[in-house]
Parts: structure tokens; sequence; C-alpha cells
């Protein structure tokens, strides 16, 4: 990559359009000592997935409010402990293998997936000890992204954020955004689902996914499918 080869791009340009802690995650993916190819589609992934993390952890910050849930830790279900534990040491297995971190980021995958079971699921939600396996479970994963530099002032600023980059590389706003969901809105209600349908895949198109639930329709960044088809072709290409 190089200015005279007109493939050079700073990183002021990149957090133009993405959160600086989306390109942090990005270079995190890859270990240091490995050359980094920078594609559009991979930043795009890497914002996507840090508001996955940071939206399920704002969401499980709400629902343990001010609350110190902390019990001893071999108190909590097999499970939840299995989860910190294997964490735990994959994190410190990797980190002292020459700061291995792409390991360490995938590792983050299991407990998340737990924290999001026991918030939405009709089981998850039931489960014995569910706020202290939260709290702990939480506190773990924050553990880990305030060692990688990837802890923001707040959950809920960052996906502030977040979404706001995502309206920018959109060319939106988010008042554009919400009259596009109450038209689709209406459009199902009207048993449109042909417009529906389309209304789903432009945004989409654009960035933007939209998630149905009992409350009605919330929004989210995502990758747009023609970035991800850049990324494959360029992948074929280099094969």
């Amino acid at each position: 990559m190089s200015k005279s080869k007109g493939n050079f791009i700073t990183i002021r340009e990149v957090i133009e359009d993405h959160h600086p802690l989306a390109l942090r995650f990005f270079l995190l993916g890859t270990h240091y000592k490995s050359p980094v190819t920078y594609e559009d589609a991979q930043i795009y992934i890497a914002s996507e997935r840090l508001f996955y993390i940071y939206q399920t952890l704002h969401d499980c910050e709400e629902n343990l409010g001010q609350q110190d849930r902390s019990i001893p830790e071999d108190s909590l279900p097999g499970d939840v402990l299995d989860c910190i534990r294997n964490l735990r040491r994959d994190f410190e297995k990797s980190m002292s293998d020459d700061l291995h971190t792409p390991v360490v980021l995938a590792a983050l995958s299991e407990p998340l997936k737990i924290i999001n079971d026991l918030l939405h699921t009709r089981k998850g939600k039931k489960r014995e000890l569910r706020f202290e396996s939260l709290y702990a479970l939480e506190k773990e994963v924050r553990s880990v992204l305030s060692v990688l530099g990837l802890m923001p002032p707040s959950y809920h600023e960052a996906l502030q954020i977040l979404r706001e980059k995502a309206l920018k590389r959109a060319s939106l706003t988010e008042e554009q955004v919400i009259r596009k969901i109450e038209e689709r809105t209406s459009a199902r209600k009207n048993k449109e689902y042909e417009r529906s349908d389309e209304i789903r895949k432009e945004l989409a198109d654009a960035g933007i996914a939209l998630m149905d639930g009992p409350d009605g329709t919330a929004w989210r960044p995502a990758v747009p499918p023609g970035v991800l088809q850049q990324l494959q072709a360029a992948a074929e290409t280099s094969n």
C-alpha cells in the first residue's frame, strides 16, 4: 500500500467513517507480527462486531442496574463458571503467547452468547442465579476489553457513535431511517409484503439492518452485502 499506487489510506480517513475503536478491533484481529491487509469490508465487519459486543454489555448493564450481584465464584452455575474460567485461561495463554490477540477476540464469543441467552431467551430468563451470572460474565468480558484497550467511556456513548458513523456511511439521517421503518410497518399492516421487503433490502444495501421485536422495529449498523461481495472477490483474486 503506497501513495504512488493510489491505494493509500490514513488513520484519519478511516475514523471519519468508523469508530476509532473499530479500527483498533480490526488491527487486534491480526497478530502484530503479521502483515495487515486493509479492506473496507474488514473494518465494516469490525464495526458490526463491536456494536454487537457493546449492545450486549449495555443490555446487561441495564438489566443489572446499580446492584452488586457478586457471589463466590464457585456458587455460579456450572456452565457459567466453565465459560468464565475458559475465557480467563484462553486470555492468559494467548497473551502470554506473544500477544496473540486474535485468539482472545474469538474467545469472547461464548460469554457474549450466554449473556444474550440470559437476557433475551425464555429459558435464560428463568434460570437460577440469572443476575449473578450476568454480573460475573459482564465483569470478566469487561476485564478483557480493558486490557485490549477496547473499553469505551460508556457503552451507550459508543453505540451512539457507531450508529452515527453508520448513518454517515449510508448518507442517511436517523429521521430518514425512522420514516422508512414507519413506511415498512404500514406496508406490513396492509399486507404489502413485497414493499416491506423492498424497504428492508434498500436499508440493508446501505448498511442498516432492521430488527423486528415485540416492542417494534429497531435498527443497527450492518455490513452492506455489496461490501462483503467485494471482500469475497478480493479473496478469490488473491488465491
